[in-house]
């Protein structure tokens, strides 16, 4: 299951903001280990210099003691400890464990014995997506199509003033008729409205008869390149729009107004925080998120960090490109990557494969870019000095791209990062280029459980060896940026990493997990959601590790997980979630 599709929006230009160009021209130039040396002594020297600054100091130096801490070190490493002294002004951490000594004036409380993770980082995620799909009608459990129109028209009753019923959640591999739904289902409903559907991976959409009158799709619409509507058997529109096609659909639903969006961010940011999620990589925003984080930002509005992904299909690119990066050295809100596309994704047919898919001989699946412009886009990105974070799920896809990085320029490539989002579907042989060409694989651990069911017949069994290959690519040395992409999956990082050390669902099926080979450690799988992720955004320095000048970004959880039963790690409640220091969720609170 993949990804939320591109959506073409046409918003007026806005200019990078003095206050972030300033961010950026500072950040470029900042050695990070000279802050973290500078706080420490500042804050040393400050606590010894007199009782009056003693007593100052302490009210913002916070030793939290009496916990059961879990970071990383230099070397990636885990770690642990039972004491975190942070500066809570600053945000950032000054010592931890056994180096905590010399900070006896600081305001001590008491972690009661609770384990104490680094806030998790949800490295492929979307944030404006997550907060819209929390208010339009779920379909994510819905046992077959008759039962998902069902919930359709209960939610547009609810909700009568809607102009149009919006929702997503469908996935037709979990009903008993595997098919595809059709508007005739919708249309029997009653709803005398238009509605569109998007597929659980974002890259199919259902619609009704409404829906597709406002779009003008008839019998006579051609596909477009890059995508396809399903006819049936007398040549009308069945309702389902898959890759580019939705397009043609959703260009005639009304765009949320700046208070929606707003809304929407605010449902979204409250979530994660619950979540224990404290900073995300947003997969491919467009001018008007933009505007919108900058605001929220400068009003002090922004909860979570956000390393936003600028996308490729927005017509502001080519500004972007010329502005340059926007950089934040408290990593608040950074866009230096560009998401790009390549593919569709496997649910839907629309990944690019080499061979024919097993259940549908004859179909290879969907290029969403061009290849040829593919390869303009990625050397333009790499060029204005972005990194490219490219959509590949197929493993013609991931062939090609990886195709296209080899051309860059090899030392220019290797510090920028550059990344394949999902990295799904790889032919073996193309999985040792990921570490020799240093690019970045990026991948969703939930992807697989929610996977398993369909993989091996869209697949077959000789192509699964380089499906999903979490183990093989860490053993040849590529770091994983972990996340979930939501909303295509749940947001919640800890089913993303009872995926990754089990390989089962919650019903811990299927016994022993599913290719069991590619399980990664509990320690690798926090790492790709820590350090790991940090690194896939150029902030390791200061996310992730909870090590000695890093934010103080951390969260309490319910059970130590490293002595929990993995089966149960999906069940951990976070506690509290804290940012920079600052406590922004607590349980019941």
């Amino acid at each position: 299951m993949l990804c939320q599709h591109p959506r073409q929006q046409c918003p007026q230009q806005r200019r990078q903001t003095p206050a972030l160009q300033s961010a950026a021209a500072i950040s470029h130039n900042i050695n990070k280990r000279s802050i973290k040396q500078a706080i420490r002594a500042a804050l040393l020297g400050a606590l010894s210099l007199s009782p009056l600054l003693a007593t100052q100091a302490s009210a913002d130096v916070i030793m939290l003691k009496n916990i059961k801490g879990y970071g990383f070190d230099a070397g990636r490493n885990l770690v642990t400890f039972n004491q975190l002294v942070y500066d809570d002004v600053s945000g950032r951490v000054l010592a931890r464990g056994n180096g905590a000594q010399g900070f006896e004036q600081a305001k001590v409380v008491d972690g009661k014995g609770k384990t104490l993770l680094p806030g998790l980082i949800d490295g492929h995620g979307h944030v404006l997506g997550l907060g819209q799909s929390l208010s339009r009608v779920e379909l994510r459990e819905s046992a077959s199509e008759q039962d998902a129109a069902a919930m359709v028209k209960a939610f547009a009753a609810a909700n009568p003033a809607l102009q149009w019923v919006l929702g997503r959640g469908w996935n037709q591999e979990l009903w008993q008729s595997k098919g595809f739904p059709s508007r005739a289902s919708l249309d029997a409903a009653g709803v005398d409205k238009p509605i569109w559907l998007r597929r659980v991976d974002g890259h199919a959409g259902w619609a009704n008869s409404k829906a597709l009158a406002v779009a003008g799709i008839t019998r006579d619409t051609q596909d477009p390149d890059g995508g396809q509507i399903l006819k049936d058997a007398n040549g009308e529109p069945t309702g389902v729009l898959v890759d580019n096609a939705m397009a043609l659909l959703e260009q005639h639903i009304p765009e949320p107004t700046t208070a929606e969006r707003r809304a929407a961010f605010g449902t979204a940011f409250n979530h994660l925080l619950s979540l224990g999620i404290t900073s995300v990589h947003d997969a491919g925003i467009g001018a008007d998120e933009l505007a919108d984080y900058q605001a929220l930002k400068d009003e002090g509005k922004l909860p979570v960090r956000i390393y936003a992904m600028l996308s490729a299909s927005a017509p502001e690119l080519e500004t972007w490109l010329k502005q340059g990066p926007i950089l934040d050295d408290k990593q608040q809100l950074v866009a230096r990557s560009v998401k790009i596309y390549s593919d569709g994704a496997l649910g839907s047919r629309g990944a690019a494969l080499l061979a024919p898919y097993s259940d549908r001989p004859g179909e290879t699946g969907l290029l969403v870019t061009p290849e040829p412009e593919l390869g303009s886009l990625i050397k333009a990105v790499a060029t204005a000095g972005f990194q490219a974070n490219i959509h590949a799920i197929g493993d013609r896809a991931n062939r090609m791209v990886l195709d296209k990085l080899v051309k860059l320029d090899k030392k220019s490539r290797e510090a920028a990062r550059h990344r394949i989002e999902h990295a799904q579907v790889v032919a073996p042989a193309d999985l040792p280029r990921f570490a020799k060409l240093k690019v970045l694989p990026s991948m969703q651990p939930t992807h697989a459980t929610s996977d398993m069911n369909m993989a091996g017949d869209r697949l077959g069994e000789a192509r699964l060896k380089g499906a999903y290959a979490w183990r093989t690519l860490t053993d040849l040395g590529s770091p994983i940026v972990g996340g979930s992409d939501f909303p295509v999956e749940l947001a919640n990082p800890f089913h993303g990493l009872h995926a990754a050390v089990t390989r089962q669902d919650h019903q811990d099926q299927p016994a022993g997990g599913w290719r069991p080979e590619e399980k990664l450690t509990l320690a690798e799988a926090l790492r790709a959601f820590t350090v790991d992720a940090a690194y896939g955004a150029f902030q390791e320095q200061d996310l992730g590790s909870l090590g000695e000048g890093s934010m103080a970004d951390f969260i309490l959880v319910d059970r130590d997980i490293f002595a929990a039963e993995p089966a149960a790690i999906w069940q951990t409640q976070v506690l509290e979630t804290h940012v920079a220091g600052k406590r922004l969720y607590a349980l019941g609170q």
